[in-house]
């Protein structure tokens, strides 16, 4: 069976989470935390490593949370974000006190990753669909040979992943008739208003939305070449952001890039499933609610991993 790797982005600080580390936070009714949902499914569907990018800070308390009950039923490795590890000739500007985002996060994890994985967040709760249709992708469909590389994602209608407690960002996508990534809008600000569906565009000027429109929730198929990109391109990015404490390598501007310069096709995978997540402090009494009917209808059993 060919070898197919689930990466876990756990490195995020949870600051709207209230300070804690959110992607340990327990939420399901016998004491779950999401990540456990994402593992289970994405076992399920066939992976075959799990690697965890965490901060190093982290780690005694993400072990004894997770990471040693999971190895004892898949193979298990940690990958650690830091803000210091950049290119020769970089240093970390005075003020700069987070990591360079999402892009940044898979650079980290680059010495483990030799086979094609998927890419999720720890605090986002994906539903077993979107696991098995990129894990499917991986394996039957993808084309390692050509000049262009084929990667993937899970495409999530956007009506099913907004959140009740507050407005969100989410990655608008604009798919082609062959289910071809065309562009990824960031958009801000999304909540429902009146009946309507509206945000930002980054230049702070509103968009009006569908709830059935097609959004990327940072569910990714991608590649050992992908990787290898990834890190080539590190340095023009770090050059660009000189000045800019706040700017981020984020993945879906990568591959935005990728497919826009005709090096790299994304085919887009639809999944049904509601996305819920703890972007913020009031979600978890819904996420709760929404894990424990999921218990209920007996999508999960009473112990993940029996």
């Amino acid at each position: 069976m060919k070898e197919t790797a689930l990466v876990i982005m756990a490195a995020g600080i949870g600051s709207r989470f209230g300070g804690g580390i959110k992607q340990l936070a327990k939420l399901g009714p016998h004491g779950e935390i999401i990540i456990d949902y994402s593992i289970h499914d994405a076992l399920k569907a066939g992976f075959t490593k799990i690697i965890f990018i965490i901060r190093k800070d982290i780690e005694a308390d993400f072990r004894e949370v997770i990471g040693d009950r999971i190895a004892k039923i898949a193979n298990v490795q940690y990958a650690f974000q830091a803000l210091d590890d950049l290119p020769a000739g970089f240093s970390v500007p005075e003020e700069r006190k987070k990591p360079w985002g999402t892009g940044h996060a898979i650079l980290a994890a680059r010495n483990l990753i030799d086979c094609p994985f998927a890419v999720i967040n720890a605090d986002d709760f994906y539903g077993a669909e979107g696991f098995r249709k990129v894990h499917d992708y991986l394996v039957n469909d993808m084309d390692e040979r050509g000049n262009v590389m084929d990667l993937c994602m899970a495409g999530y209608i956007l009506g099913n992943t907004l959140s009740e407690n507050g407005a969100v960002t989410r990655g608008v996508c604009e798919v082609n008739d062959d289910s071809n990534l065309k562009s990824v809008n960031e958009t801000f600000e999304i909540r429902k208003e009146n009946g309507q569906v509206l945000g930002q565009n980054e230049n702070g000027e509103p968009v009006k939305l569908t709830e059935d429109a097609i959004v990327s929730m940072n569910m990714w198929g991608l590649t050992p070449r992908f990787v290898k990109t990834l890190e080539e391109r590190f340095p023009a990015f770090l050059r660009n952001a000189q000045g800019n404490l706040k700017a981020e390598y984020l993945l879906p501007q990568v591959i935005g890039d990728l497919v826009q310069e005709g090096n790299a096709t994304v085919k887009v995978l639809p999944t049904n499933d509601r996305w819920f997540g703890v972007t913020y402090a009031e979600d978890r009494e819904s996420v709760e609610r929404s894990l424990q009917e999921l218990h209920n209808k007996g999508v999960y059993g009473d112990t993940l991993f029996g």
